[in-house]
């Protein structure tokens, strides 16, 4: 399937000369989203994947399906203080500063196998970040899934060593 004609792109947004792809329109088409989401369950069915991981938010619109179709576990990655529970804590860089991802300590069991999944792989930086939480905690990273890859923002670089699929490149 074609998803690219499913993806908005918006101009100048969330400022002057970004031009953001926008993946509701992908989600607002049942069949469209279906099969995005297969995809990627069919990218990990022989990885042996114990857990799915995702950042916020979007990495939960997209991982979540994912795990209940692969009848796995889902854990969330968030921003500092939004887990209700004991976390770890990485901080990591953003184009415009810094700030922080947490996990729940208990997420992910040594020795885990663990796909993360998110909507948009653009710097890397989001993934690099949930990459190093879950390995803090023992985790094996089998693979990471996007539904959109801005290769012209090189984040696969952060990713070397990992297996990466993505569904859409721009």
């Amino acid at each position: 399937m074609d998803y690219k004609q499913h993806i908005a792109i918006v101009e100048d947004w969330p400022k002057e000369g970004i031009r953001f792809k926008d993946i509701t329109p992908l989600m607002d088409n049942g069949k469209a989203f279906k099969s995005a989401v297969d995809e990627i369950v069919e990218y990990s069915r022989d990885k042996e994947i114990d857990i799915i991981v995702g950042p916020e938010a979007r990495g939960f619109i997209v991982g979540c399906p994912v795990s209940y179709a692969l009848e796995i576990g889902f854990a969330p990655v968030r921003k500092e203080g939004k887990l209700p529970r004991e976390t770890i804590k990485v901080d990591y860089g953003l184009e415009y500063g810094k700030d922080v991802l947490t996990i729940h300590k208990d997420a992910i069991k040594p020795g885990q196998r663990v796909l993360i999944v998110d909507d948009l792989l653009a710097t890397g930086g989001t993934i690099e970040a949930t990459i190093n939480l879950v390995e803090q905690l023992g985790g094996v990273v089998a693979g990471c899934a996007f539904l959109v890859e801005l290769t012209y923002l090189d984040g696969r670089d952060k990713l070397d060593g990992y297996d990466v699929l993505t569904l859409m490149q721009y």
